[in-house]
């Protein structure tokens, strides 16, 4: 019996550290993007970047596939999310954050063709901004 709670205490042990260490990765890329791009927001690199790291992520790569995002799609609510959510707070920037969570990014995969206002609204939300 010992065993099998030594045995499930390493298990969770594991996940919570691999769980983590996707965590730091994903606060580490947002970090660098508003970084570089901060005085450049209309960097075509930028957007690249953003779906070159969705692609990669095993966990957003599965909303991209789920709502068929595009990098045209990504580029159009990019610039929804950038005419209301132009403002830092903290180690977050709406237009490039939102694409970094699979809440947000779910989100606004449902909602592509949303009113810029509302996406932003409600990424602002999930984001707690």
């Amino acid at each position: 019996m010992s065993y099998f709670f030594i045995l499930l205490i390493a298990i969770l042990s594991i996940i919570f550290l691999l769980e983590m260490r996707h965590s730091l990765r994903r606060s580490n890329m947002n970090s660098h993007l508003i970084e570089k791009y901060r005085d450049d927001l209309q960097n075509k690199e930028l957007l690249e970047e953003i779906y070159a790291y969705c692609q990669h992520d095993y966990k957003l790569r599965r909303v991209i596939q789920k709502h068929n995002i595009t990098y045209d799609d990504i580029e159009k609510i990019y610039q929804k999310l950038l005419l209301w959510g132009n403002f830092h707070k903290g180690r977050r920037f709406v237009p490039i954050t939102s694409f970094l969570y699979v809440c947000t990014l779910n989100y606004l995969g449902q909602h592509k063709n949303d009113d810029a206002k509302e996406l932003t609204m409600k990424c602002m939300n999930y984001l707690h901004i």
